[in-house]
């Protein structure tokens, strides 16, 4: 499945949108977490793990990208300490971007 984002004569808020979007897809951190569960969904411990990075910033993209509707929660399970554990995994499995004088074109496969 594909989504299209096209940026021609947008109101603003679209435009805002498209930017945000754009920002995570660039940010290389949030690049590097939408690659970590690209394939199978993880705990927000094994993308610090896989990533070599801070929690606290791994939660704050793992917002974001959710916020862009580029994540999201695959299952949650409670483990054996009866904590509640969250699994995260991309929405998307490709971007394509085409940018010309009259658009701006964004495609995701799902």
């Amino acid at each position: 499945m594909f989504y299209n984002y096209q940026g021609v004569m947008k109101k603003d808020e679209q435009q805002q949108k498209d930017v945000s979007i754009l920002n995570e897809l660039f940010d290389g951190f949030s690049y590097k977490i939408l690659l970590s569960v690209a394939d199978e969904s993880k705990t927000v411990f094994q993308i610090c793990k896989d990533n070599s990075v801070p929690i606290s910033s791994t939660y704050k993209k793992i917002r974001k990208l959710k916020d862009a509707n580029l994540l999201c929660i695959d299952k949650i399970i409670i483990n054996e300490k009866g904590k509640k554990v969250v699994f995260y995994k991309s929405k998307i499995q490709s971007v394509e971007l085409t940018l010309d004088k009259q658009q701006l074109n964004i495609q995701f496969k799902k």
